[in-house]
């Protein structure tokens, strides 16, 4: 069955293509997040657990929508840990780093995200798709916010 919403298929597959990578970019700091929200110890354990939380549930929801535009676009959202390792710019955390350098990676993820989409976003631009874009936009929004927050947490 065709597709026919205003953007040309070589347009839509460029901007699913760069979906997938907002989405692995998400899905693997959700799945980093959340390893911190139960690992995190120390004097700011409350604050940071409460914090972590708040983060992994946003982007849980943040990843059902990433994933539905690149259907509504007409192509299969990545969906498996070895698709998201292969498209993610994020690296994985294996071991347990102190708070601090729990919170100085989720500052990397979140403004690694925030360029992810910043580069899919003009994309999305050129091709007049403006659902995709706005996505796009309010994703930079969330991540740059929370990359301000938690760096304020390092700050002396």
């Amino acid at each position: 069955m065709s597709i026919n919403i205003g953007i040309e298929e070589a347009d839509r597959k460029n901007i699913a293509d760069g979906l997938s990578r907002v989405l692995a970019d998400s899905y693997s700091l959700y799945l980093k997040t959340h390893n911190f929200h139960w690992n995190v110890t120390g004097p700011m354990f409350q604050t940071l657990h409460t914090l972590f939380e708040t983060h992994y549930n946003e982007l849980a929801l943040a990843v059902d929508e990433i994933a539905e535009r690149i259907r509504a676009l007409g192509f299969p959202a990545p969906g498996s840990y070895s698709e998201f390792a292969r498209l993610s710019s994020i690296p994985e955390e294996t071991g347990t780093p102190s708070a601090e350098q729990m919170i100085q990676q989720l500052v990397d993820g979140q403004e690694t995200v925030a360029r992810t989409a910043r580069e899919v976003q003009a994309i999305a631009a050129d091709a007049s798709d403006e659902p995709s874009a706005d996505l796009l936009t309010q994703r930079m929004q969330v991540h740059e916010k929370n990359a301000w927050m938690l760096r304020s947490l390092l700050e002396a």
